[in-house]
């Protein structure tokens, strides 16, 4: 049986957009219970220290206060972790950062709560703490942990760098950075724990990865999976960043509320948040390249070191990425990259899209851009004499064996923004103006999914009901990016029916099995595929009921226009009401469940090699700055940004992913900075922390590639992360362009684009 899947490639309304615009969109701040407790933490005071005491008997005394717990109370672990259990929601006898909590106080209302977390006196051993993760890796620097400060090395090795070395005209070497940035999602952590009738701890709040936050919760407090259920309100925002730390509350939440038997509030301040939840790493990077005088790469050497934080997170999952990556949408025959994640006593640093992406692409492409010049060539003209073709074989030893199309980005998007003519005017022309232009441009690869990061499966559950309408349930998380408008789109157009027709049940533990975490833009690849199996599976069922009646056999039925009819005589019908009835009464079961598991890929640790995704997508940008050289402002006037995405399932939804996208780059380039001073953040607010609004982003020129991948529904691939990774390193290189100067530390601030050089930054309070 055939479906007629017309919706798919346009751009119905978001299937959330009413509850959305309309304010009815209850998110976590908004739930309220009877008897509900809020809660309040009581954070460290120092970013390294032994607890020696804690006395909690004045705050329990305080009117209203209903439960004061610390490490003491957890029954289970006191930790958890992706692969390193080592993250303490309350700490036990050691503080690693000033985000750890050592007291959680419950209480009749928040004031009250924070009078208490006032009351409960703490006495501390202060240690020596680490704040570089290049001192922190050293033999002499103080342990933060006691295994010892590395938290993973990864590695890449291909051919033979001196023999590539020795192939080389010309070494160029460079060495980067990147900084700490905050997610700054409008919407703060919020949890709100209570227990069922039949003591079952249910977890409410603002989730991304439900089924990652009920494995901690069970395992900190000591309770079987299936007595722990999380549920997903609407998201404010989460970029990444509400995985670890929403664990953290939840575990925190859950504890007071089997302590006291009652709903428990937990959210963070703006404050608090920007204290406690985890960051985007910063990266030292050091790049070695050899290249001949024609501009072919002969070889590469990297070096990186991350700032994992306190805690390991998913330190493990991003460096590896990035060692994938290292090279970029290149050729390289011969590449040894080493990337090191080490525990600081800062803020620790986990998930933030573009995972591990957006730090080395700032690198590589500003280096493509320097080496082009050592070399006197176009910088469009050396990135397409090195760039990955059809069958060329990545510095991990994978052949790409579909559609490469970095080349056809650049060659799209340098002709729209007209690139030829303004690299040659913009100098001639900024001779005689104040304000400078420039024009920059940045490419990349990005494997698709999880990867060798781990197995890659999910599932689906499509429900037909007797009337003809349709429930659908997956275990991913909407979380503003249109995957419940898109996986909608999938039941639709195979049940051919409108998608209003289509009900996204909000994710819930309890309801589907665990199908792994909204992340590495799997949804629509992933999530996707499983969705399509289980309307299928769920069609067929309904076209066997109806070829009796209809007089033709199952393959010759399809579904389209809310009917089930015999193809090429379309008079031939029943409604689908009618088939979802008739099936109904033979006694068949609607509820059709798919499960997806990705296509098998191996990688080599120990050699650092291997088929690490299975398959890739690639994408550029360009950006055309304008730069006052008296006062160091950028102002982003254009971006073109062309990305392919396999299939664009919802045009709409991509063109606003690839804008997203393209604003979050241009923070991470010019604005954004979380500054911490000895562990300390200096950072305390959205007052000081600035990112980009309308007026910063420019024109943006979304550009839609389509080469249909054999793995992804109807060719369908990935767009979320890919956006987010290129525009930074594109304004770096488009300042160079305006000013001549380049700067290799991210981000571009008014200092270093006035003097050129890295510095100790300075607070900014306008933009």
């Amino acid at each position: 049986m055939n479906s007629n899947p017309s919706i798919i490639g346009t751009s119905p309304k978001r299937v959330d957009a009413r509850e959305k615009v309309t304010g009815s969109a209850r998110y976590g701040q908004d739930l309220r219970m009877d008897g509900m407790l809020f809660a309040r933490v009581k954070h460290a005071e120092y970013p390294h220290a032994r607890i020696r005491s804690i006395k909690t008997a004045r705050a329990k005394r305080l009117k209203g206060v209903a439960a004061v717990v610390t490490a003491a109370d957890i029954p289970g672990n006191p930790a958890f972790g992706a692969i390193i259990i080592d993250n303490q929601p309350i700490a036990g006898d050691k503080v690693r950062y000033l985000g750890d909590a050592v007291a959680v106080v419950a209480a009749e209302t928040e004031a009250i709560a924070e009078r208490a977390v006032d009351l409960i006196e703490v006495k501390y051993e202060e240690l020596p703490g680490v704040f570089d993760p290049r001192e922190a890796l050293k033999p002499d620097a103080p342990r933060i942990h006691e295994k010892g400060n590395l938290i993973v090395h990864h590695k890449t090795r291909k051919g033979d760098v001196g023999v590539g070395f020795g192939e080389a005209d010309r070494i160029i070497e460079r060495s980067y950075s990147t900084q700490r940035v905050e997610h700054a999602y409008i919407e703060t952590e919020v949890v709100v724990a209570y227990l069922d009738p039949d003591g079952t701890l249910v977890i409410k709040g603002s989730h991304q990865n439900l089924f990652n936050i009920r494995s901690a919760v069970a395992g900190v407090l000591g309770l079987p999976l299936s007595k722990v259920r999380i549920i997903q309100a609407s998201l404010g925002g989460s970029f990444g960043g509400k995985d670890d730390c929403m664990a953290v509350l939840g575990c925190r939440a859950g504890l007071l509320s089997l302590k006291t038997a009652r709903p428990i509030m937990l959210s963070n301040s703006r404050e608090d948040s920007l204290v406690e939840s985890y960051k985007r790493h910063p990266y030292f990077l050091d790049y070695k390249v050899g290249v001949k005088d024609d501009g072919t790469i002969t070889a590469m050497e990297i070096n990186i070191v991350a700032d994992g934080g306190a805690y390991a997170s998913m330190t493990q999952f991003v460096t590896w990425r990035s060692v994938v990556h290292a090279t970029g949408p290149y050729r390289v025959p011969h590449v040894k990259t080493d990337i090191y994640g080490a525990y600081t006593n800062n803020t620790y640093t986990g998930a933030f899209r573009g995972f591990g992406s957006p730090q080395i692409t700032f690198a590589y492409e500003s280096l493509m851009d320097e080496i082009a010049g050592e070399l006197g060539m176009d910088p469009l003209q050396f990135r397409l004499k090195n760039v990955l073709r059809d069958n060329d074989v990545t510095a991990t030893g994978q052949k790409l064996d579909h559609t490469v199309s970095v080349g056809e980005a650049l060659e799209v998007t340098t002709r729209a923004a007209g690139w030829d003519e303004k690299r040659k005017k913009f100098p001639e022309e900024n001779a005689g103006r104040i304000m400078k232009r420039g024009i920059g441009l940045a490419c990349s690869y990005r494997g698709v999914a999880l990867g060798a990061e781990g197995v890659d499966a999910t599932g689906a559950i499509v429900r037909i009901h007797s009337d003809g309408s349709v429930d659908l349930t997956t275990g991913l998380s909407e979380m503003g990016q249109g995957l419940k408008t898109i996986f909608s789109q999938i039941v639709a157009a195979e049940l051919g029916l409108p998608i209003e027709k289509i009900q996204y049940r909000e994710t819930d533990t309890s309801t589907i099995t665990d199908g792994g975490p909204t992340v590495a833009s799997r949804s629509t690849i992933i999530g996707g595929s499983a969705v399509r199996k289980a309307a299928i599976a769920a069609r067929e069922k309904l076209g066997a009921a109806a070829a009796e009646k209809l007089g033709a056999p199952p393959a010759k039925i399809i579904a389209s226009d809310e009917k089930i009819m015999v193809k090429g005589d379309p008079v031939r019908a029943v409604s689908f009401r009618e088939a979802a009835t008739m099936a109904l009464d033979a006694g068949m079961n609607l509820s059709s469940f798919a499960w997806h598991v990705s296509p098998p890929i191996w990688w080599n640790e120990e050699e650092g090699r291997g088929d690490a995704y299975f398959t890739y997508v690639y994408g550029c940008q360009i950006a055309e700055v304008e730069v006052d050289p008296e006062t160091g402002r950028v102002n982003v006037l254009e971006v073109w940004a062309a990305h392919d995405v396999g299939k664009a399932i919802n045009p709409e939804t991509v063109r606003g992913q690839i804008c997203g996208g393209v604003a979050t780059a241009i923070g991470y380039g010019l604005l954004e900075e979380v500054e911490m001073v000895d562990g300390v953040t200096k950072t305390m607010n959205l007052d000081e922390y600035l990112i980009p609004t309308a007026m910063d982003v420019g024109k943006i020129h979304a550009i839609i590639l389509e080469n249909e991948d054999k793995y992804g529904p109807y060719g369908a691939k990935c767009v979320a992360e890919p956006t987010a990774e290129l525009c930074a390193a594109a304004i770096a290189n488009a300042v160079c362009h305006a000013t001549g100067k380049r700067i290799r530390d991210l981000p571009l601030n008014l200092e270093r684009i006035v003097l050129g050089h890295k510095l100790v930054k300075k607070k900014r309070r306008v933009r």
